[in-house]
């Protein structure tokens, strides 16, 4: 791979815009011809999972209408774990930090064939009794990046789990969980739900290691290599498949930028950390692109940090103490929702850092919201 990106360097840089992924080739995903036609959060297609990796449980997977950024209708789909039993049960959606920009790596697909790195904490979902579905919250394009889509895939496929007749949980309340990539896809839910979908019965949220301002967190890391540089870089590939026009990354890359997005186009969260490892912005942009202003209000566009929405349901929130992720951005975030009248439990993790910390912060964000489908008073730190 590395090869790869130093035989870039000294080609000619390819105008042809935003790089897609390999189309999904399972006809399940396909958008009907009529899809304006549908509501968000309608059901368009189902099927049963008989192959999976949780045992007791019913799966099913649910295509749905959603929205995309510039308010155009979008399929998604939406994988629904069901524990034994039956009758009124919790719902929780959870987002999982897909962080990627392959199609298969989406969780309908990691879900299944067991590479799903979150696989564990969803057994602790079930184990409780609780329904639990699994957006594939980047879209059709896998847009990483794009929180605030993904936000609107995330409640759309609640709407469509709590439409879904066989499911049973018409009258279910709803909690909201997710950690790093997945924590900014549930943010924005949760800021957006006020406005988006004010009937669904939330009842609580759990984030972890939320990246508030990628943008922000970006330009801090600043010129020097680093090595989780992929990430960031595939955060703008991401952005630019969801704002074709205002991100148009052609006039932004060096060749070695151009090189490194096709590289990693269709590639999941190892493969785009191990081929952006210690590499550096000023490699991989043109002089001053990286502050551009439509660049910059594009990505703020996706920043829980700039949007002014705020949750109108109770947060749990946590942070790794050394986490690479901004603890202060993150801080300052949680403390606008706190004057805004929500009440937020900020919880910092000593000695973890965002690798970690998810297994430190699961299990109380799990029984947060237990708490929280429990009907018990939300605490605050605020």
């Amino acid at each position: 791979m590395a090869a790869a990106l130093a035989s870039g360097l000294n080609a000619a840089p390819a105008a042809h815009g935003a790089v897609y992924p390999v189309a999904e080739a399972d006809g399940f995903y396909a958008p009907p011809g009529n899809l304006a036609d549908f509501a968000p959060g309608d059901v368009i297609n189902h099927r049963l999972v008989p192959t999976h990796g949780f045992p007791g449980a019913t799966v099913w997977q649910l295509a749905y209408r959603s929205t995309n950024s510039g308010g155009a209708p979008i399929t998604a789909v939406t994988t629904l774990l069901l524990p034994p039993g039956g009758g009124a049960r919790p719902l929780v959606s959870y987002q999982p930090f897909v962080n990627s920009l392959g199609l298969q790596c989406a969780p309908s697909h990691s879900l299944i064939n067991g590479s799903l790195q979150e696989a564990p904490a969803l057994n602790l979902l079930l184990a409780r009794g609780w329904a639990v579905a699994i957006p594939d919250h980047l879209g059709p394009t896998s847009a990483y990046g794009a929180a605030r889509m993904g936000g609107q895939v995330t409640l759309d496929g609640i709407r469509a789990v709590k439409r879904f007749g066989p499911a049973g949980l018409g009258a279910s309340p709803v909690g909201l969980a997710g950690y790093s990539g997945g924590a900014m896809s549930t943010g924005f839910a949760a800021a957006l739900a006020p406005a988006y979908a004010p009937e669904l019965p939330l009842v609580g949220v759990a984030v972890g290691g939320v990246p508030v301002n990628p943008g922000k967190l970006a330009l801090q890391v600043g010129n020097a290599p680093h090595p989780l540089f992929g990430l960031g870089f595939a955060v703008a590939v991401g952005l630019e498949r969801e704002y074709p026009n205002e991100m148009a990354m052609d006039r932004a890359l060096s060749p070695a930028g151009f090189a490194l997005r096709s590289q990693i186009a269709n590639a999941c969260t190892s493969e785009i950390i191990s081929a952006g490892a210690n590499h550096s912005i000023g490699e991989m942009f043109r002089p001053g692109m990286e502050v551009d202003a439509t660049i910059v209000r594009t990505m703020h566009e996706n920043s829980l940090e700039i949007y002014p929405g705020v949750p109108r349901v109770p947060v749990y929130q946590w942070h790794g103490g050394n986490d690479q992720v901004p603890l202060d951005l993150a801080l300052g975030t949680a403390g606008r929702y706190c004057a805004a009248g929500t009440p937020v439990l900020f919880d910092v993790i000593p000695g973890t850092d965002h690798g970690t910390a998810i297994v430190a912060g699961a299990p109380r964000a799990f029984g947060y919201l237990a708490d929280r489908f429990a009907g018990s008073p939300a605490p605050s730190n605020c």
